[in-house]
């Protein structure tokens, strides 16, 4: 909690008054090959331009100069590297984490808690996790080895030597809602592997990351490093420069956090760069029983209401039988709808709590695809909750939108089975807690899935939920009720991803997304006489 951070009380508002000094001045940031200036993130809270304009280079002078930094900081030690990027994280903390607090709501539309804690420390931790996994894969590599084996009548001895060579330049892409979570740990990975990195944020939410470039940027020149390891190329929404950098024949890693449709280019041109992707995916509940049917229902609510559901864990569709198994007797479905339809209507009845829980809508479009989700509900099924603005205590201008939530049959697979980016759920009416289970895991294989969530009490049936989200490719969270969000991912004991389905080809954090991201060269001689 915010409150909990060291001299909080000082912190927070210096923080806070860096940020409102940025806006409406051009961002003061060095870098190679500057061809101009552009800025057009608008607030969610206040619909109002920040203001704030960057430099925008040109592509290729971002290789060179990326290309031209990397030996000196290749031929660094790897502790070298480590303790620079471990301070690179302690001066984003130390120095900068409340006024990326702020630029995160001001881009991303997260609550003041969220961004402090998922875009923050949360985000922090998962940058030291893929430190602590790149020193596990490059220690993993002996330096030197000494060989001998019989050839006939010869003894040959070898003296081997082993490099780890970086891959090359690194391009990594920024989401608009989720800035710093993905991007930390991704552009980490590939420093301390000895790569350089090119940021591309996304038009929307560019000063959390300008920040964090602009600390990088300076601790490498105190250090003695070319700077140029870590740069920005910003772009505009109406000229994109993605497919430029991914296609760049300097482009040897390519990180991309975003849509589904990008991403799948991304992994089908990237190549010969290796590609490391998230995108979205249809994130399923099976509520097949409970113990506590109340909370069960609780808990669902307010992760599906967490910062209005524009997260890639957020739960979209909820699979129900026709009966819900309880303590107290069998539930009818309809019932349970409209309980879970009423839970989220009291979370967001009350402004106030509605803006720490809901946040704001990142993006005008979102409100527009509600609008097409209400429209097709209404006409395919049974509308449970309608969304509408909601006036939020502190910002009167904000984007707001409350959930919506639609009860379908199957037949409306092609309606629910693809994220619905935002407040926008689905309940979905199956014929059995086999069929539930057996939709869900069917729709998170073929249509991508990060997460799924289960609710269950017979323990042969969750057994076999397991194995089913398993070979679906999705984490599975089971009967968890109580304060914790659900689709909360932690820090050294939670994967994010798992690569098997269209939600994304690799997982935070593994050591196969960092191992890759280096090579092993080696030469061999005879070994050498020792001459007293």
């Amino acid at each position: 909690m915010p409150k909990l951070y060291p001299d909080a009380d000082s912190a927070a508002p210096a923080g806070q008054a860096a940020f409102e000094a940025l806006l409406g001045t051009p961002f003061a940031l060095d870098l190679p090959g500057v061809t101009g200036q552009a800025g057009e993130e608008l607030s969610p809270y206040t619909q109002e331009p920040l203001g704030i304009t960057y430099p925008q280079a040109d592509p290729d002078a971002l290789f060179a100069a990326a290309k031209a930094a990397m030996p000196g900081w290749a031929a660094a030690d790897i502790d070298t590297r480590l303790m620079l990027l471990m301070e690179g994280l302690d001066r984003l903390y130390r120095d900068h984490l409340f006024t990326l607090v702020h630029a995160v709501m001001h881009t991303a539309g997260q609550s003041y808690n969220m961004a402090y804690a998922g875009s923050g420390v949360n985000a922090l931790d998962r940058g030291i996790e893929a430190l602590v996994y790149a020193e596990q894969a490059m220690r993993a590599v002996t330096p030197q080895a000494h060989w001998a084996r019989r050839f006939g009548r010869d003894e040959i001895s070898l003296e081997k030597t082993y490099r780890l060579m970086p891959r090359g330049v690194a391009v990594c892409f920024t989401c608009a809602s989720f800035p710093t979570w993905n991007a930390w740990p991704s552009m980490l990975a590939s420093l301390a592997t000895g790569n350089a990195v090119i940021v591309k944020p996304h038009p929307a939410s560019v000063l959390p990351m300008a920040i964090t470039v602009r600390v990088f940027r300076d601790l490498l020149a105190e250090q003695g490093f070319d700077p140029n390891l870590v740069t920005l190329c910003l772009d505009t929404l109406d000229a994109p420069l993605g497919k430029v950098l991914i296609k760049h024949p300097d482009c040897a890693i390519v990180d991309f956090t975003g849509s589904a449709r990008f991403g799948q280019w991304v992994e089908a041109n990237a190549h010969p760069a290796i590609a490391f992707t998230e995108t979205s995916g249809c994130n399923t509940v099976v509520l097949a029983g409970a113990e506590d049917l109340d909370a069960a229902i609780r808990s669902l609510a307010t992760t599906m209401c967490m910062f209005s559901a524009q997260m890639c864990t957020s739960p979209q569709n909820v699979y129900l039988p026709p009966q819900i198994d309880t303590p107290e007797g069998p539930v009818p479905r309809d019932e349970v709808a409209a309980r879970l339809a009423e839970a989220i209507a009291r979370l967001t009845e009350d402004p106030r709590r509605a803006g720490m829980i809901l946040a704001t809508v990142q993006g005008a479009g979102t409100l527009d695809l509600i609008a097409r989700m209400r429209d097709e509900g209404r006409a395919r099924g049974k509308l449970l909750l309608d969304s509408r603005p909601y006036p939020h205590p502190d910002f009167p201008g904000a984007r707001t939108a409350t959930p919506l939530l639609v009860q379908l049959g199957k037949d409306a697979r092609d309606l629910y089975a693809e994220e619905r980016f935002g407040p926008i759920g689905f309940v979905i009416d199956c014929d059995s807690a086999e069929d539930a289970l057996e939709q869900a895991t069917t729709d998170a294989a073929q249509k991508g899935g990060i997460t799924g969530f289960l609710y269950a009490r017979d323990d042969a049936f969750i057994e076999r939920a397991e194995h089913a989200y398993a070979r679906a490719g999705a984490q599975l969270t089971i009967n968890l009720t109580g304060a914790m969000p659900l689709n909360f991912a932690a820090a050294y004991s939670d994967y994010h991803v798992t690569g098997l389905n269209g939600a994304g080809n690799a997982a935070l954090t593994t050591l196969a997304f960092v191992a890759s991201r280096f090579a092993v060269t080696q030469s061999r001689r005879p070994v050498r006489s020792v001459h007293g």
